[in-house]
């Protein structure tokens, strides 16, 4: 939705730029200490809200901009930012996409009380308004239920082709292709008869598809030779024999071990609201232009400009992981773009709501941020011991589940 978000870049300030008449120099602030605790205040009754239509409402579609769509919706400008600062530890905004749909609902005198982005039936993030005219955000996840299908065919043509014919989204023939890229080459090695299976794992709420899916297997038969892959619990993917198919990640996306300014802490209250507002990221004290790195290989899933996140960067590990880099000066990949563990993506920076120059550092399993530090990622390149057993285990009940394909 780069083109969404572009609209809205273009309206707001950006602390990269001088103006005619005086220049921003960042100051670091020890805001705790300067700012006195206030409580929080209440969030408006939102019942009738919750019962009524929304007053605008807009699938969206190719070449809308978020600051055209609040201006249809009839809400200035100032609520918007209002609305992008709240969105700061989530950036649900800058993932809209055409399909989505975006439900707004005023009150009679024409302000935003609550605004509704519906990406799927198992994703919604929904802003409601404080008193204050400040916004509280909350992200809705519904895991629904999780079902098995298997793909089968024959090659005829190309893999992506073939693969697409039998049901396989685009997406996923991208994700089978990056997994055996080191093993196979997919535009030489196959030939017309060569056999691919593939088990699919869909998300449906309500019975309805959400359009989220799991490789959990595939195998490709070429002439004698089998290649497979195999996603464990780790979110990870095998070869049968449990060897990775991908290297491990690094706990740190910087080439030195920096210093910590702001760990992860889910719970952490706002200084100066005194509401509960996750810190979701490790924020680490690294000088303006510090090279930050790729923990892990992965594609770049965006890579744009925000009010308060500055410009970020969103990389796709595969599976179930997700990295994003906040406050960059620079961005040194493009989106679609793949990158490998310990390549240069960017450089560090001050940019968007920053108290110093700084690197914020967010990883996220299965969409939901983690504490990169601690959290149990995959940092090795072979299954071993207890791990191999319930793998090698894992894998005979998916062959047979497969060959029944």
């Amino acid at each position: 939705m780069g083109s969404l978000l572009m609209g809205a870049a273009m309206l707001m300030p950006n602390n990269n730029h001088v103006t005619p008449t005086a220049q921003r120099i960042p100051v670091v602030l020890d805001i705790e200490n300067i700012l006195p605790q206030v409580s929080e205040p209440e969030v408006l009754d939102q019942a009738a809200l919750i019962n009524n239509a929304p007053q605008f409402e807009r699938i969206i579609v190719s070449g809308d901009t978020l600051s055209g769509l609040f201006s249809k919706a009839g809400v200035d400008q100032q609520t918007m930012y209002k609305v992008l600062e709240a969105d700061l530890n989530i950036l649900a905004l800058d993932t809209l996409l055409p399909g989505n749909r975006m439900q707004f609902w005023l009150d009679s005198e024409g302000q935003l009380q609550k605004l509704e982005l519906y990406f799927n039936a198992a994703r919604q993030v929904v802003f409601t308004r404080y008193e204050d005219g400040s916004f509280n955000v909350e992200e809705v996840n519904v895991e629904g239920v999780w079902q098995n299908r298997i793909l089968t065919g024959d090659i005829k043509g190309s893999f992506y082709v073939s693969a697409q014919k039998m049901g396989l989204a685009a997406a996923d023939i991208q994700r089978i292709e990056d997994l055996l890229k080191e093993k196979l080459n997919f535009a030489r090695d196959l030939r017309a008869g060569d056999k691919f299976s593939v088990l699919v794992n869909d998300q449906y709420v309500e019975g309805e598809p959400t359009g989220s899916s799991q490789i959990l297997g595939v195998s490709i038969k070429s002439g004698r030779s089998e290649i497979s892959a195999y996603q464990y619990s780790d979110g990870s993917y095998y070869d049968a024999k449990g060897q990775s198919l991908v290297r491990a990640f690094q706990r740190y996306p910087l080439a030195k071990q920096p210093r910590m300014s702001s760990r992860f802490n889910s719970h952490r209250k706002h200084p100066i609201t005194g509401r509960i507002s996750p810190h979701n990221g490790t924020d680490f004290s690294v000088p303006i232009g510090t090279k930050v790195i790729a923990p892990g290989d992965g594609i770049v899933s965006l890579v744009t400009d925000h009010q308060f996140a500055g410009k970020y960067i969103v990389i796709e590990h595969g599976g179930k992981y997700r990295t994003r880099y906040l406050h960059l000066s620079k961005a040194l990949v493009r989106k679609g773009q793949r990158v490998t563990r310990g390549q240069v993506i960017a450089l560090s920076g001050n940019t968007g709501r920053s108290t110093g120059p700084h690197l914020h550092y967010e990883f996220h399993i299965n969409g939901k941020p983690v504490d990169p530090l601690k959290a149990d990622i995959p940092m090795s390149s072979k299954l071993a011991n207890q791990d191999l057993r319930t793998f090698t285990n894992m894998v005979k009940s998916r062959e047979a589940i497969m060959n029944l394909g």
